[in-house]
This record gives structure tokens, C-alpha cells and sequence, in this order.
């Protein structure tokens, strides 16, 4: 009978003890569904976090459970959208913008100053990383065009290097040494991740997607085995997402269907737990390594999972959530789906040989306009525009090359994608 007793005891224990997914206390959600765009954690206890669409940028010492604001775009000379942030130390970090603007800090955060010596200068930077104790990389833009910064000296001096040779767009980047990396994004023909041996001077193609107008978004390499990969296809309906994974540094690759067309977070504890998300999710798991998927009706619109290691993880999305054991003093779950305000009115659909719309801007903005046919397959990029103040704007475009029937407008913008159905006479 006591073996009996012992043994539960140790079950429930073990029971207890299961990290899960927490709203981060002291971090207020985003309104209207908005997200933190990054989160990136020095050690278990030092992180920041990146507001996207209300431009702030938030530290913890202790492990999520309290944040102080150090940056928001009340002070700052502009409007700005915070894409993503990244630190070599406790106090040299870089913070990403989509306004032709790069930031960095070298007393932890309390402030912050314009890179300005970046020749050409990137229009918007996507992804960073850092390796060892003073190189950096980044790269860029969902929008167009692809390039990437790399600085070896801590960010002091720069170099600029034109991808367009190898992709049109690039949103992620993962080094696991100074010369032998990874960049993730799309190309003409579909999505793709490009690998370096040399530092980024040159690219080869290991992984294509075939799907024109899809993205690798998130690129994830274990922490317990760096010959194990996981990516993020981001698509356009009606075609899936797509969960990506390899089990030899990206020489072949396995696909499984993910939870939303839109799919963008990934992040995996070992070779077959883990979570994707995106903007109209919050966060799927799997115990399969993406063969199945389970909705754990935890957090919303998801764009960065961190892994720490096995039992913890942060991620960006609404608010910051935290994957813990520990018990968290948090209010409810912040489940709202994102609400682009991007307004768009067509003139009149169906058309006849012009299309024309109008795009109520709140705010400055990149965006990428694209047509498609019924069955989600790409056919022509119409416009890629900056947007550098509040307007509402006025675009047309000749379409008689179209056949009769229906089509679709993808406008991808800062906040995510919303698509229009047209019908062509």
C-alpha cells in the first residue's frame, strides 16, 4: 500500500511540474490585436521584447515576471514599426525597424541611437543574429529588396551585401558559426533558405518551396542538435502553411501541413515537441514532429517562439508568453485576433479592363500588392510602395490580360495580410 501511495505521489508530481504555456505578467496586451513583433532572452532571466505597431521596446532581469520600458516612439524623432531586436551582451544590442531605420544600444537598452553608417542604408531590417562576441548579421525586407548587414567589430562598422542574386525578399537569418549561416525568405520561384560557408560572400540554395509568393518566415536550428532544422512556410490561401523539417543541416527536407495558411512562429523543445502560430493563431502543438497539430487555445497572433532550452520558452505575439512549470500571476488570455486597419475599397467589382482601389493608410507602411488566381496560385507582383505618412491613396492597374473569372488581391503589409476576391468580365 505505501509503494502505492509513493507512486502516485511521484505521478502527481511529475503532473505538476509540466511546463505550459503563461501570459508574462506586467506586460500589458496589445490593443486591437496588435503584436510584439521579438523576444530575445540573453539567459533565463534577461530578455527584451519588441513592440511592433506601437514602436517600445521592454526589458526583464527577472525572467518575464517584471518589464520596465525603456524605448517607445513618443520618444523618438518619427514613426516607427519595431520588426525585431537582438544583444551581444549585457549591454551592446540592435533593434530592427520597417522605416529605413536601425538602432542600437550600448548601455543595455536605457538608450538608443541610429546606425548611420551602413552604406547603402537597408531599407528595413527582418532578421538578427549574433555569434560569438562581435559579429552581427541581419537581413531584409518582407517588401523587397533582399539584402543583408553584417559588422564583425560589434556593430561599429558595417558591410551591405545585395542578395538579389539568390532571393527577392528575406525575413530570417541563423548563423552557427562567423562564416556558416542561413538566411530564409522567398525567391522568384517560391520560398527559400540559402546557406553560406564563407561569411555571406556567397549562397546556395537548400530548400525551395516551388510555390511562387510563399515565405520561409521563422528558421529555427535545435539547441540539442544543430543538424536539426525547422522552418515556417508562410503561404496565401487557399494553400496551407507549412511546417519544415530536417534532420541533416538542411541537405533534405520533410513538409507537413500547419495550422493556418498565414503560419509564421516555430519553436521546438527537441526533435519532435513543439509550436507554430501566426496571425490568426495562437499556439498549435505537436508531439510528432508536425504530423499532427492540437490547438492549446493559449496566446494570439504569434510572430517569435524563443527556445531556452527543454522547460522554457518565450514568445511574441498579443503579449509575451512564457513556457514554464512555474506558476505565473497573470490575468486571462489576450485571445484576440489581429485587426489590420488597413482600409481598402475597390471602386467596382466586377471589372472590366481596370482595376481600381483605394488604400486607407493610418500610418506610414510597406506594402506589397499581388495578384492571384482562384486557386491561390501567384501570377504578378502589381506594386511594391512605401508608404512615409498617414494617406489614402489611390492605385489602378490595366488588367485586360486577364481571362474571364475570379482572382485574388493579396495586400501584405507591416500588419499581416488581407486578401480581396475580384471578379474579371
Amino acid at each position: 500500500m505505501k509503494a502505492i501511495k509513493i507512486s502516485i505521489l511521484l505521478l502527481s508530481f511529475s503532473v505538476f511540474a509540466q511546463s505550459s504555456w503563461k501570459l508574462a505578467p506586467n506586460i500589458t496586451p496589445n490593443n486591437n490585436g496588435q503584436r510584439f513583433d521579438d523576444v530575445y532572452f540573453l539567459d533565463e532571466n534577461t530578455g527584451w521584447a519588441a513592440n511592433g505597431y506601437y514602436a517600445s521596446v521592454f526589458k526583464t532581469a527577472d525572467g518575464g515576471l517584471t518589464w520596465t520600458e525603456q524605448l517607445n516612439e513618443a520618444s523618438l524623432s518619427g514613426s516607427y514599426y519595431f520588426r525585431n531586436i537582438i544583444f551581444l551582451n549585457e549591454n551592446i544590442g540592435f533593434l530592427g525597424t520597417l522605416n529605413n531605420v536601425f538602432f542600437k544600444t550600448t548601455n543595455g537598452g536605457q538608450t538608443w541611437s541610429e546606425v548611420t553608417n551602413i552604406t547603402p542604408n537597408p531599407n528595413a531590417i527582418c532578421g538578427l543574429d549574433v555569434v560569438g562576441t562581435s559579429t552581427i548579421y541581419g537581413c531584409g525586407a518582407y517588401f523587397e529588396p533582399a539584402h543583408i548587414i553584417k559588422s564583425t567589430d560589434s556593430g561599429n562598422t558595417w558591410q551591405y551585401i545585395d542578395m538579389s542574386t539568390y532571393a527577392t525578399a528575406l525575413v530570417e537569418i541563423k548563423f552557427t558559426s562567423e562564416t556558416t549561416g542561413y538566411v530564409a525568405g522567398k525567391s522568384t520561384t517560391g520560398a527559400v533558405i540559402l546557406k553560406t560557408t564563407d561569411g555571406g560572400q556567397t549562397w546556395t540554395e537548400i530548400y525551395n518551396s516551388n510555390i511562387s509568393g510563399e515565405y520561409v518566415w521563422k528558421l529555427q536550428i535545435l539547441n540539442s542538435n544543430p543538424n536539426t532544422f525547422f522552418g515556417a512556410v508562410y503561404s496565401t490561401a487557399p494553400n496551407p502553411g507549412k511546417l519544415i523539417s530536417s534532420s541533416n543541416a538542411g541537405i533534405t527536407w520533410s513538409s507537413f501541413d500547419a495550422p493556418e495558411s498565414d503560419v509564421q512562429a516555430v519553436g521546438f523543445i527537441n526533435e519532435t515537441t513543439g509550436w507554430m502560430g501566426g496571425h490568426n493563431t495562437g499556439f498549435y502543438q505537436t508531439d510528432n514532429g508536425g504530423q499532427t497539430w492540437t490547438n492549446l487555445n493559449v496566446g494570439s497572433n504569434l510572430n517569435r517562439i524563443f527556445v531556452i532550452n527543454e522547460s522554457l520558452a518565450y514568445a511574441s505575439g498579443t503579449s509575451i508568453y512564457k513556457y514554464t512549470s512555474k506558476t505565473l500571476n497573470t490575468e486571462s488570455f489576450n485571445n484576440d485576433v489581429a485587426k489590420n486597419p488597413l482600409a481598402i475599397l475597390i471602386t467596382k467589382n466586377p471589372i472590366e479592363n481596370t482595376l481600381e482601389f483605394t488604400i486607407d493608410f493610418k500610418a506610414p507602411d510597406n506594402i506589397l500588392i499581388n495578384l492571384y488566381d482562384s486557386n491561390g496560385k501567384f501570377l504578378k507582383k502589381l506594386q511594391r510602395d512605401i508608404i512615409t505618412t498617414k494617406t489614402k491613396k489611390v492605385y489602378n492597374y490595366n488588367v485586360n490580360y486577364l481571362a474571364s473569372g475570379h482572382y485574388i488581391i493579396e495586400f501584405h503589409n507591416n500588419l499581416g495580410k488581407i486578401s480581396k476576391q475580384i471578379i474579371k468580365l
